[in-house]
C-alpha cells in the first residue's frame, strides 16, 4: 500500500483546475505503483485536503487514515458551515483508521503536530500549494520544505493561496492546477518510507 500524505491551502479558487491537477498527480502515482492500493493520510481540513481525499477514496481499494490535531468535537469548531461539518463526519465514517493526537499547547501547535505526523507516516506528498512560505505556523510551505528535506517524492499541484490575513482565495491564472513532480518514481519501485499511519 502506498501511503499518500496531503498538504494544501484551505481557501482555493478555480476548483475545477485544482481537481484536474490532483487527478493528474494521482494518475502518476497509480501508474508508478500499479499493483498497490493507496492510503491517504490527512487531517480532513477544508479545501485541498478534502479534494485529494475524495479523489483517492474514489479509487479501488483505497483507504483513509484521518489524523485529528484536536479532539473531534473541538476540531469541528474550525468548520463554520453545517455542510462542512457533515462532510467531515462522513469522511470520518469512511476512515479505516482515526488518530487523535495528544493535546498541544495551542491550536497552531496542534495543526503543526498533525502535519508532522502525516509526514512521518507517508511515502509521498501531494501538495496543493502556491510555492511561497507558509502564512502560519506549520502551514503548507513548511510541510513541503520538510518533505523535501526528508527526500520524499512530492506531487505539487500549483494553486493560489489566500490574500494574507483574509479568507479571500487567489489564483495563479494559467498555472493554477499545473502539476510538477519532484523525486518522483517513473516506474514501479520499492518505496523507502514509513509504513502504517
Amino acid at each position: 500500500m502506498v501511503m499518500v500524505g496531503v498538504a494544501g491551502h484551505r481557501f482555493l479558487a478555480d476548483i475545477d483546475k485544482i481537481e484536474k491537477g490532483v487527478g493528474q498527480a494521482l494518475d502518476r502515482i497509480v501508474a508508478a505503483f500499479p499493483e498497490q492500493s493507496l492510503k491517504v493520510v490527512s487531517s480532513l481540513t477544508e479545501g485541498a485536503d478534502r479534494i485529494v481525499v475524495h479523489q483517492i477514496l474514489a479509487r479501488p481499494r483505497a483507504e483513509l487514515a484521518a489524523v485529528l490535531p484536536l479532539p473531534r468535537s473541538d476540531y469541528m469548531k474550525d468548520f463554520e458551515l453545517d455542510e462542512s461539518k457533515r462532510e467531515f463526519q462522513g469522511l470520518l465514517e469512511r476512515a479505516s483508521q482515526i488518530v487523535e493526537l495528544p493535546a498541544a499547547g495551542t491550536r497552531e501547535e496542534a495543526y503543526e503536530g498533525a502535519g508532522r505526523y502525516m509526514l512521518d507516516h507517508c511515502d509521498m506528498l501531494v501538495a496543493v500549494w502556491d510555492g511561497h512560505d507558509a502564512q502560519g505556523q506549520g502551514g503548507t510551505g513548511d510541510l513541503v520544505n520538510e518533505a523535501r528535506k526528508r527526500g520524499l517524492p512530492v506531487a505539487w499541484v500549483h494553486a493560489g493561496n489566500r490574500k494574507p490575513r483574509t479568507n479571500e482565495p487567489t489564483t495563479l491564472g494559467d498555472d493554477q492546477g499545473k502539476v510538477s513532480f519532484e523525486r518522483f518514481p517513473h516506474r514501479e519501485a520499492p518505496i523507502e518510507g514509513k509504513r502504517g499511519a
